[in-house]
């Protein structure tokens, strides 16, 4: 599907057929683009688009090049981010003159929201540069939104870690199975985001350096510096909440063998108090003929009392000791 904008009293409008404005055209956006479609704009652009598996491939050279006079830039953005999977695929942005072409094979929320605002706001998008410049800001503003509720729901798993609890040993046993595996997906995000952002940030260093190449105005290099300090720091952010991950899994992983420890302390407990009663059982449940209290009265309550107190006083010597 091709998506064709031309520029109305500085604003963007969509417009359905492509040749027929070819000349007014300023940003042509190419979704899971057909052989067909993609002749189409080749033709009229005069430059090949890359195919999708030229679009994945990792090495800078084939993510930011140049090639016929027109600019290639590819970059890893996020879909679907209103969950904790996000999907992940290339979007490349061609720059050609005074047009901008976008080859995509899903749908980032940025190319959703951004045409429209520029159709019902001026936001000054009236050539390829200026609108790749605003795409690439609402794409990155887009990714703050994503790791500022990243960070929210971090802080409340770290809530959930460190708090006094007093649940059942069973219930504590089921909450770190789901802290873990609630810790495991907020790490899936934050490196996904982290790998758009630093894909970003080399587009954007290429766009500079595309900058002083090409006739663009000084408001769209000041504009493109501001974008890659924006680019860095998100960078950062993301660094940080990915070792603040990593901390909240070394807590978690010490907060279960705490408690491994305590389950095992209790049966350890439990063992040395039965110790001695079973001890005095034993004894007087030997089947020997003369043992001297066997025909005694009182020798059934004074065995009982003896396994009683033998349990009481291990018990009550670690209470003091503080072991309990």
């Amino acid at each position: 599907m091709i998506k064709a904008f031309v520029v109305d009293n500085d604003r963007l409008r969509a417009v359905d057929d492509l040749l027929a404005n070819s000349e007014t055209i300023v940003w042509a956006d190419l979704l899971n683009p057909t052989k067909e479609e993609e002749a189409t704009i080749e033709s009229w652009l005069g430059v090949a688009i890359p195919t999708r598996e030229e679009m994945e491939e990792i090495e800078i050279s084939s993510r930011l090049y140049v090639e016929d006079g027109a600019y290639f830039m590819t970059a890893t953005l996020p879909a679907q981010t209103e969950v904790d999977d996000p999907l992940m695929s290339p979007v490349t942005f061609v720059l050609a003159g005074t047009r901008l072409i976008t080859v995509r094979y899903h749908e980032p929320k940025a190319f959703k929201t951004f045409p429209q605002r520029a159709e019902k706001v001026a936001t000054g998008c009236t050539s390829g540069d200026t609108i790749l410049i605003g795409l690439l800001e609402a794409i990155v503003d887009r990714l703050a939104d994503i790791l500022e509720r990243a960070g929210r729901d971090i802080e409340a798993i770290s809530r959930d870690i460190f708090e006094a609890r007093s649940t059942k040993v069973s219930k504590r046993n089921r909450d770190f199975q789901e802290l873990l595996k609630a810790i495991g997906r907020k790490e899936d995000i934050a490196s996904s985001i982290r790998d758009s952002l630093i894909s970003l940030q080399r587009l954007a260093g290429f766009f500079a350096h595309a900058s002083t190449r090409t006739k663009m105005s000084k408001d769209t290099k000041a504009r493109i510096k501001t974008l890659s300090r924006d680019v860095l720091s998100l960078a950062d952010h993301a660094t940080f909440l990915s070792q603040k991950i990593s901390f909240l899994l070394d807590a978690t992983l010490g907060m279960i063998s705490i408690e491994q420890n305590a389950i095992i302390k209790i049966f350890s407990v439990a063992a040395v108090i039965f110790l001695p009663p079973t001890l005095v059982a034993s004894i007087y449940g030997m089947n020997f003929d003369v043992i001297p209290e066997l025909k005694w009265e009182w020798g059934y309550p004074f065995a009982i009392a003896m396994m009683v107190l033998s349990a009481i006083l291990p018990f009550w010597y670690f209470r003091r000791r503080g072991w309990l």
